[in-house]
């Protein structure tokens, strides 16, 4: 008996994203993975014309694709997938053999290689070792904790469960960190958005990098959203600590967090193929100097940043934490009155999943 599984079974269990394009160029079939990529069924994309769904901002590529008969390696091609943003892809394009015309296209998230030293590389590359040694530590911070809340007073125990709960989350973010692009979602449920913010402030407070009031104006009515509690956390312990670094050299440096229901805000969800309402808005602003300029349209791409010693993973891992709860991250520059500002915009719990008010 022969257990080799099937062609079409080995090309639907492939991670990276597989066109078969035909003479006209149209889309005759894809992969699971491809349909992930493009936030399209299968059933949508076949029979539709391949620069109908995916432009190629190099022309000369776009030429080259159109002979059908190219025998094509490129990476970090800058293309828009099914009209979203502009992204970088690593791409493949080899002729179907003995069918003239026919070709067989590869997609799959382009990686940098050369902005990484030999280290960070092997360490990006190796992600179980890494987890590892960080988790080892983390384990004895933990169990130092719960001895420390056994003799402390009655108001210090505060400061031991934050930092319990904080290794809790870490640990759970390294073994996201581990599959960065390729995990499926975390859960979702119905979260309170403003507790997860004060979670944030007070784990960002307490390591006082940088002494900077946050200013609070929420929404009291804002109904629960549906997302990940860890995740938000995250999101926000990210977005707060950028923001009171950026603003702390400025005269009376100001981070404000502000909550709103925002109706009518609809987008196209990639992952999903469908729009979706997301009407709960989160914005951290900060009265700092903002982006620089040449960085602005590149600041949610792994291994962009403007710090000196910045790794640039953090705003890369916001924005695909956000977009695993089908939410929307942007930001804009507000030059007139100096203030950057970061949006989320996330989805609502159904009124009997979850509680009308925070």
């Amino acid at each position: 008996m022969n257990d080799t599984p099937a062609a079409r079974t080995q090309l639907a269990s492939l991670a990276i994203a597989v066109f078969l394009i035909d003479p006209d160029m149209v889309i005759r079939e894809v992969n699971a993975a491809a349909e992930q990529l493009m936030g399209l069924s299968a059933k949508r994309l076949a029979g539709r014309r391949l620069d109908a769904v995916i432009a190629f901002h190099d022309s000369r590529l776009a030429e080259r694709l159109a002979q059908g008969d190219a025998l094509i390696t490129a990476h970090a091609v800058s293309v828009s997938l099914n009209r979203q943003p502009e992204r970088r892809i690593d791409l493949t394009l080899s002729p179907v053999l003995d069918h003239q015309g026919w070709q067989v296209m590869t997609l799959q998230e382009a990686v940098d290689r050369r902005e990484l030293d030999d280290e960070t590389y092997n360490a990006v590359r190796t992600p179980a070792i890494l987890a590892h040694e960080i988790k080892n530590p983390l384990a004895g911070i933990r169990g130092a904790a719960q001895l420390l809340a056994r003799k402390a007073a009655e108001q210090e125990r505060a400061l031991t469960t934050l930092i319990t709960d904080e290794v809790d989350r870490i640990a759970k973010l390294i073994d996201r960190m581990q599959s960065l692009g390729r995990e499926r979602p975390e859960p979702v449920s119905a979260c309170n958005l403003h507790e997860a913010i004060r979670h944030a402030r007070a784990v960002v407070e307490v390591a006082g990098k940088d002494a900077v009031d946050v200013l609070e104006e929420f929404d009291p009515s804002l109904p629960s959203v549906l997302g990940n509690h860890d995740a938000l956390v995250q999101i926000l312990i990210n977005l707060l600590s950028n923001a009171m670094e950026a603003c702390k050299h400025a005269q009376e440096p100001r981070v404000i967090v502000r909550t709103r229901f925002v109706s009518g805000f609809v987008m196209n969800a990639i992952r999903l193929g469908r729009p979706i309402r997301l009407p709960i808005e989160l914005r951290v602003s900060d009265n700092g100097p903002g982006i620089d300029p040449a960085l602005r349209d590149h600041i949610f791409e792994p291994f962009v940043s403007s710090k000196a010693n910045g790794q640039g993973l953090g705003l890369a891992l916001v924005k695909k934490l956000v977009r695993d709860m089908d939410g929307r991250i942007t930001h804009e520059r507000e030059a007139g009155e100096g203030w950057t500002h970061f949006y989320i915009h996330l989805p609502m719990t159904k009124p009997a999943e979850g509680s009308t008010a925070p």
